[in-house]
């Protein structure tokens, strides 16, 4: 039977502020277990929250960029539940009327681009943190976690295989890293998505039972996640059996997934209006003072970087991947006009070096005016482009400018022709027979001397100009000159 995948995603996304959602107490990732709590996140008797204007901005901003019908009535509410690392013993969230609804995005797929839509956008706090001992049977609790900003994302249950899954989850990270109100960290936590996955006959209508899956931190892990999952359920569907609605657990090790819970009673958590907090207003004046100050978004730029700079698709796709990265293009096509080259090095030499950096483009070592310096420099004749990359290796160990590292190691590109034409007779007289093979037919020999000759200069000659001496000795050898 043929089956079809339906997908519905449930991103969080931590806000970028640097106090808690109802408190004063800082979001700093890595401090002190308990030592950012307050009596406020610790839910003490008496306390009364109060909740941050930053991450409201945040969060209808996103529900712009995302096409949203904002909400100027929404209300935070209460879910009930225990847990250990939950202090209040329920979580400050947004039920019957979340900030936005009925959005959507537009993400890119092999198969051209998809309308993924989008059922709401709500804020929330974020719970604690259980570590486990693992040489003992104990865990521990860390609240500083408690109470920090948390915006979530729900999409429609309309994506329909791992492939645009990823899509949309990317699609979604570029926008909320470009607007600045997430870091998009998926490592810490400050980007993750929980996935309901089922699969039904194709042409059925009713959806199937779904299970939820969790722990996946990167986008290659939700992939994998959902592509072993949708195998799993086909497999038992296959052999006569019935799918359990439950949450499983995501093992990247072995890339399977594992039960965690039964969900075949949903859980009730007893959502009621949150008594400490007022409905929330959210005035159009706010909605036009942040639409007007939006920034370019990843879709806005690419289209703008492929009309303005003549790139191809593909580059304008890679460098628009995140603002920094699209911003250091233009910085750097400003101070040397040739975007395609300037794209070219970015996405080979640059991004090869910044493979497995945790920082980013953001704190490179090289800088724009530098990058635009060293691509004058093969411009002009300085160096050759082979000299470049070995020169752009120093300055992105150092930081040095391409000029100073050049001078310090003698790299000028040899274009002197006298001097050329000596080291090239040079070349060919010790390598007579070759040059007899290339005279009887074997012109594919210029490629064996044209390295002769970079070797004899070690990489400095000018590869125009040695080809065009080349040319002219061996067109007198012919010639019996």
């Amino acid at each position: 039977m043929d089956y079809e995948t339906v997908i519905g995603l449930e991103v969080h996304a931590q806000l970028l502020t640097d106090s808690k959602a109802f408190c004063s107490c800082t979001t700093r990732f890595g401090a002190e277990p308990n030592s950012n709590t307050c009596p406020i996140c610790l839910g003490m008797p008496g306390v009364l929250p109060v909740l941050n204007r930053k991450a409201l901005e945040f969060t209808v901003r996103m529900a712009i960029a995302c096409n949203c019908e904002i909400n100027e009535v929404s209300r935070f509410a209460r879910k009930n539940y225990y847990y250990p690392d939950l202090p209040k013993n329920y979580q400050i969230s947004q039920y019957e009327l979340p900030v936005a609804e009925h959005g959507w995005v537009d993400v890119e797929t092999p198969e051209g681009v998809r309308r993924i839509g989008i059922t709401r956008i709500h804020m929330e706090e974020d719970a604690g943190k259980l570590i486990h001992d693992e040489q003992k049977p104990v865990s521990y609790v860390d609240l500083n976690r408690t109470g920090v900003p948390l915006m979530e994302v729900v999409s429609e249950p309309e994506i329909r295989s791992p492939e645009e899954a990823a899509a949309y989850l990317r699609a979604l990270h570029s926008i909320l890293v470009y607007l600045r109100i997430c870091d998009g960290n998926m490592q810490e936590g400050s980007f993750r998505c929980d996935a309901n996955v089922s699969v039904r006959p194709r042409g059925e209508t009713a959806f199937g039972v779904k299970a939820e899956l969790k722990n996946m931190n990167s986008f290659r892990n939700v992939q994998k996640a959902l592509q072993y999952e949708i195998d799993r359920q086909i497999e038992v569907l296959t052999d006569g059996g019935r799918i359990v609605q439950e949450t499983r657990l995501f093992d990247p090790v072995s890339g399977t997934t594992s039960s965690m819970r039964s969900k075949e009673q949903a859980h009730d958590y007893r959502y009621f209006p949150d008594p400490d907090l007022l409905p929330l207003h959210v005035e159009p004046a706010l909605i036009d003072r942040l639409k007007a100050t939006m920034p370019e978004l990843p879709s806005e730029k690419k289209e703008r970087l492929i009309k303005q700079f003549g790139i191809p698709g593909y580059d304008a796709a890679v460098l628009t991947a995140s603002r920094e990265l699209a911003e250091y293009f233009e910085e750097t096509v400003s101070l040397f006009p040739n975007p395609k080259l300037v794209s070219n090095w970015i996405m080979t030499e640059l991004m090869r070096s910044l493979k497995g950096e945790e920082t980013g483009i953001a704190c490179c070592p090289v800088n724009p005016k530098q990058l635009a310096a060293l691509l004058q420099l093969i411009d002009n004749g300085t160096i050759s482009g082979k000299i470049a990359k070995t020169v752009f290796e120093e300055m992105y160990a150092t930081g040095k400018d391409p000029a100073v590292i050049i001078e310090e190691k003698g790299l000028v590109q040899v274009s002197d022709k006298e001097e050329l034409a000596a080291v090239i007779r040079r070349v060919l007289d010790e390598n007579a027979g070759e040059v007899a093979k290339f005279l009887g037919g074997k012109t594919k020999l210029m490629g064996f001397f044209v390295g002769q000759a970079m070797k004899a200069t070690k990489g400095k000659a000018n590869p125009a100009v040695v080809n065009q001496i080349l040319a002219e000795e061996l067109r007198k050898k012919a010639e019996g000159k």
